[in-house]
């Protein structure tokens, strides 16, 4: 199939949350909705919505660790449309209990929430780059703020994200590719639904997607929200380091 005039929007991880707030926010005629996500049904219902809405859509359940499947994946998008915004949205978090799998674990979120990036963004940046045009956003978090030993290695992982978005943005505005990083707080998700701890400043995804979107429209290239809970983060930050690390060291932890 030839490329048409569709505004084509990739967003992973949009079977739930964030992600699927998004693909709904953005669905409308004219847009060519490509989506993945892990659980099949739910990305069937949230494509159909999204049709629903006028959105021609592409929902695959392609795993975001999968170098060679996003790959084809994204070709096959830009094949079809112009690229326009590029959502790398997938990410998990967890806890453990076991320290003789905290490798397994550590590489079970690594592979998504780093790996699952590269995989999605990577194969944009020459597709947008040959366009002169085109929007990437990065999904990192809050969290990527500070060292969060009772989140790891998610704390980490937001720390890569963030910090790619960021350098990718100054690298490629010059060839006309926006970046953005985009750094939620506590969002009301499936994943978040496991905490066993306060929430502070706790949101929902819809109110998320269109704080991200609108972030997006304005080229901001750190969209990070709420502000009290960014300006907490920042404020620990500033502390020396030995009270900061007494302070981490008694929060709290996923289990």
């Amino acid at each position: 199939m030839g490329q048409t005039e569709l505004s084509g929007i990739v967003i992973t991880g949009a079977s739930s949350g964030i992600g699927q707030a998004l693909a709904e926010l953005y669905a409308r005629p004219g847009v060519l909705l490509a989506l993945t996500g892990r659980d099949a049904t739910r990305l069937a219902a949230v494509a159909e919505a999204c049709r629903q809405r006028g959105a021609t859509v592409e929902a695959e359940t392609v795993p975001v660790t999968d170098q060679a499947a996003m790959q084809i994946f994204i070709e096959k998008i830009a094949a079809r449309s112009r690229l326009d915004l590029v959502i790398a949205n997938a990410g998990v978090s967890g806890g453990f209990k076991d320290w003789d799998a905290f490798d397994a674990y550590v590489r079970s979120i690594t592979s998504v929430n780093i790996d699952g990036v590269l995989n999605t963004v990577n194969p944009a940046i020459p597709v947008m780059v040959q366009q002169r045009s085109g929007q990437i956003a990065i999904v990192a978090s809050i969290a990527g703020f500070l060292a969060m030993p009772g989140a790891v290695p998610y704390s980490a992982t937001k720390h890569f994200a963030r910090a790619y978005a960021e350098e990718l943005r100054g690298r490629l505005a010059r060839e006309g590719v926006r970046v953005s990083a985009i750094c939620p707080g506590f969002v009301t998700t499936r994943m978040t639904a496991r905490n066993r701890f306060p929430m502070p400043f706790l949101m929902d995804e819809q109110r998320a997607a269109r704080i991200i979107a609108d972030g997006l429209v304005r080229d901001k290239g750190r969209i990070a929200f709420p502000w009290p809970m960014l300006a907490m983060v920042r404020l620990l930050g500033l502390l020396p380091y030995p009270l900061l690390d007494w302070i981490l060291r008694r929060s709290p932890a996923k289990s």
